[in-house]
């Protein structure tokens, strides 16, 4: 099942070398259940304390932030949560790693099994069941990171630069997998992305924040099927469009922080 998420005059300051720092302020977006939004806007900008806030791993410090009909007050366990550097054990195997979380809930073993395979399957790893991480490729890698994320079937997925240590073409892969399998289960997605073409490719909205202090700057609505190729989408001009406007919003922000 889906969820909605409300954030409503959030502020987040950090205490760094004796002085307070805004790292957000005032930010109100609503996304909503079974959206898929991408988070861009330039280094510190406040992205990734913003998701971090939305799993309840760092507190709200002024406004709010509801999430499925609930107020975040602690740790989320309603959300799933994919970072850059995977949490694939290297002890464990394919399988093993993406039964973990199955087996934490105390799921029972017939039900680990079968959901296992099913989420192997929908990443493209049949067959790799028994391969521990090393034997991996580092697309391969990220595919058992995605099922574990996948596998107890959070409606909230929460992506803070997944596929940002992937070369080019592997990343084009990743992508066409995860938009696969947004498009068949539907479940609210929130991107955090220093690519503003991955941003375009994937999402249906892009979230523009300014330098910090982070604020929302901009939401570009993306004019683009849902259902879309990853390896064409780019030659539309529907995409081009929304790359300039996004661009046109986001330079100025990059530049104004390597000034500062």
């Amino acid at each position: 099942m889906t969820a909605g998420i409300a954030i409503r005059g959030v502020r987040k300051s950090y205490v760094a070398r004796g002085s307070e720092r805004l790292a957000l302020d005032d930010v109100d977006l609503d996304i909503a259940p079974g959206e898929f939004v991408a988070f861009v806007g330039p280094s510190g900008c406040g992205k990734s304390t913003l998701m971090n806030m939305i799993a309840g791993i760092l507190p709200v410090e002024e406004g709010s932030i509801v999430h499925d009909g609930r107020r975040v007050t602690g740790i989320n366990r309603a959300v799933g949560y994919m970072t850059q550097q995977d949490a694939v054990l290297p002890w464990r195997s394919a399988q093993q790693n993406v039964e973990l979380p199955l087996r934490l809930r105390g799921v029972a073993r017939a039900q680990r099994q079968a959901r296992v395979a099913e989420m192997l399957a929908a990443v493209g790893l049949g067959g790799f069941e028994s391969a521990f991480p090393g034997e991996l490729s580092g697309g391969m890698r990220k595919r058992v990171a995605l099922a574990q994320l996948l596998a107890y079937d959070p409606g909230t997925l929460l992506m803070d630069e997944p596929f940002g240590a992937l070369d080019a073409q592997l990343k084009l892969l990743m992508q066409e997998q995860l938009l696969r399998i947004w498009t068949a289960r539907k479940q609210t997605v929130v991107f955090v992305t220093h690519d503003l073409a991955e941003a375009i490719t994937l999402a249906q909205r892009v979230v523009v924040f300014s330098g910090r202090p982070g604020r929302i700057k901009q939401i570009e609505t993306v004019a683009l099927p849902v259902e879309r190729d990853v390896f064409r989408v780019r030659f539309l001009p529907e995409f081009e469009a929304a790359y300039t406007r996004l661009w046109e919003a986001l330079s100025p922000e990059i530049r104004r922080g390597e000034a500062a």
